[in-house]
């Protein structure tokens, strides 16, 4: 084996750095996260008030609330990256007569 490692820049790149330059990349990635970890939070709070609910109930609905957000966000970043790909460089490249 080589000596040289091309992989070597991306193991000095710190974890922050990495977090941002992905969210430069994809806006809505930090926006899921966020969303993800409020709503699964609120979830937690929420479980010591749940009254007469099952766990098990209780459980499922902590599951699938934060997965639905993540999916919308998601769901916006792929609309959001088509428009800037496809929609907006058709409005800006109409050609003036």
């Amino acid at each position: 084996m080589s000596s040289d490692n091309q992989w070597s820049a991306d193991e000095d790149e710190g974890l922050l750095s990495r977090l941002i330059r992905k969210s430069r990349d994809s806006p809505f990635v930090p926006v899921g996260i966020a969303g993800f970890t409020t709503v699964g939070s609120y979830g937690l709070y929420k479980l010591k008030h749940r009254r007469d609910q099952k766990m098990s109930i209780h459980l499922i609905h902590m599951r699938v609330a934060p997965q639905g957000f993540v999916v919308r966000a998601v769901t916006l970043g792929v609309l959001y990256s088509m428009y800037k790909d496809y929609i907006r460089p058709r409005s800006f490249n109409v050609s003036k007569k």
